[in-house]
């Protein structure tokens, strides 16, 4: 299915210890798709989406504005696909299309590019939680730089969104790791 977007390098997310099955699949692909594309194997971890979207990210920025990036969330295991869309979401300027072949007709379906819609402020807010967790508001403020008022208002907003949540103190989630990657 990949050559039907006309590509010309396919990255492959991989278990970063494949069973004998996995390793079969990808020799299949290998000799199937070999001479026709380059292909590139990125080991993730296999539950971890925040190391998924990473990963994946790092292999966006690795291109160049002249290349189309469709991103298909179709073969991976369900985590994988997930951290691959969430990477997808994160990097959505780099996108061309994200996509998902249906099992039964092997048609590509489209699917939505969305965006994390964070502001400075509220990145800012999310890098300094990464660092610690803090349970008062006051050292808080301090640390990432807004008044009390500015850093509730964030702190509101990131919550809505799933980014942060108070266990004892403000920490980060896994959506709001990939939030600043």
């Amino acid at each position: 299915t990949a050559t039907k977007f006309g590509a010309d390098s396919l990255f492959l997310i991989v278990d970063e210890n494949p069973d004998e099955k996995q390793s079969a699949s990808l020799e299949t692909i290998k000799n199937a798709l070999g001479k026709a594309l380059k292909i590139n194997i990125v080991k993730t971890k296999l539950y971890d989406i925040v190391d998924t979207a990473k990963k994946a990210i790092a292999v966006m920025e690795n291109h160049s504005e002249k290349d189309s990036i469709i991103v298909d969330i179709t073969a991976s295991r369900k985590t994988q696909s997930l951290g691959l869309l969430f990477a997808a979401y994160k990097r959505s300027e780099l996108i061309k299309k994200i996509v998902y072949i249906s099992e039964e007709d092997k048609t590509p379906i489209e699917l939505p590019i969305l965006s994390f819609d964070i502001t400075d402020s509220q990145e800012a807010l999310l890098h300094e939680i990464e660092k610690k967790k803090y349970s008062n508001l006051k050292d808080l403020a301090e640390k990432a730089g807004m008044s009390r008022a500015m850093l509730y208002r964030n702190i509101v907003e990131v919550k809505k969104m799933r980014l942060i949540e108070n266990n004892d103190g403000f920490v980060l989630t896994d959506a709001g790791r990939i939030a600043i990657l």
